[in-house]
């Protein structure tokens, strides 16, 4: 198997400076693995990297369908292998880096082979609201439940879907897992002390904000109305909610800060989980020492 490199973590810990530091000593090309990111036009508000930034690494899976188009972890493995089977015939080194853990699991770990969307009862499942799809949920798989977050409303509606489509349980069958790459992947993930990230966080927010988040987000709502807040992101949704006058500018701020921290501990979460990442602290070692144990880990 051909080498491959994953550099994971919460929102604002440092991946993007990290992954260009790395992709310019090992020669290699960068994967996006942000389900925010793939949207064409939200820059500002998804930290999505500038050509600048890139340094003149190249970069995928940025930019790839309009914010009104659904796209599902399933659409993002099968570009991601095509992407990787070209450039293992190149013998190419990859990062894979981003935030979004069932994206960067479905490339490393492979997905389960669940049953495509089904529009209809996709439209039936979305007239209920959060607590009834979640009720749902827990009758038809109190295990799925139970792992799920009842605020995670894309990833309890799908399993509702899959129960029903398959007859099966979604936490059986999303376990099932098959991998179509031939990267072997090291799993990185990058820490920082949770109360000087929450402070970066805040931080990072109001230079959005100074970079003219507002306007970007306005646009979009103007072209797309509210299929825009269907996404559900991160600094576009509370924005939206000020245009309506449910929350003041100055709430609305605050709720972009306060769910972007409790973002980040969803992920801290989601990765602790998973005992297959090597973790680096960021507050206790320079970059220069992860940077060398990385490439000492990968053997390159």
């Amino acid at each position: 198997m051909i080498k491959g490199l994953v550099i994971a973590g919460p929102t604002g810990v440092g991946k993007t400076d990290l992954s260009i530091k790395l992709a310019k000593l090992l020669n290699a090309d960068i994967i996006s693995a942000d389900s925010a990111q793939i949207y064409k036009g939200m820059d500002i508000g998804t930290a999505k990297i500038t050509a600048e930034e890139m340094q003149g690494v190249k970069h995928y899976m940025l930019d790839v369908v309009e914010p009104i188009k659904k796209y599902s972890v399933g659409d993002y493995q099968t570009a991601v292998d095509n992407i990787l089977n070209e450039k293992e015939k190149e013998n190419k080194n990859i990062i894979l880096t981003g935030g979004t853990g069932l994206y960067i699991g479905s490339i490393t770990e492979g997905l389960s082979d669940l049953p495509a969307g089904d529009p209809v009862l996709r439209e039936e499942l979305l007239k209920l609201d959060s607590e009834e799809l979640y009720k749902k949920l827990m009758e038809l798989d109190p295990q799925a439940a139970e792992d799920i977050h009842i605020n995670n409303r894309r990833r309890v509606e799908r399993a509702v879907e899959v129960c029903l489509l398959t007859g099966d349980k979604f936490s059986v069958l999303s376990k099932k897992n098959i991998k179509n790459n031939n990267y072997n992947f090291l799993k990185v993930a990058l820490e920082r002390d949770r109360e000087y990230l929450y402070e970066r966080i805040n931080l990072r927010v109001d230079i959005m904000l100074e970079k003219g988040l507002e306007q970007e987000v306005r646009a979009l709502y103007e072209k797309y109305g509210e299929n825009l807040r269907k996404i559900n992101i991160i600094g576009y949704t509370e924005l939206i909610e000020y245009f309506n006058g449910q929350f003041s500018y100055e709430e609305a701020v605050e709720n972009i800060k306060r769910n972007s921290r409790r973002y980040a501990k969803r992920q801290f979460t989601w990765f602790k989980n998973d005992p297959t990442y090597v973790w680096f602290d960021l507050d206790k070692l320079s970059e220069e020492e992860i940077i060398n144990s990385i490439i000492k880990e990968l053997n390159l």
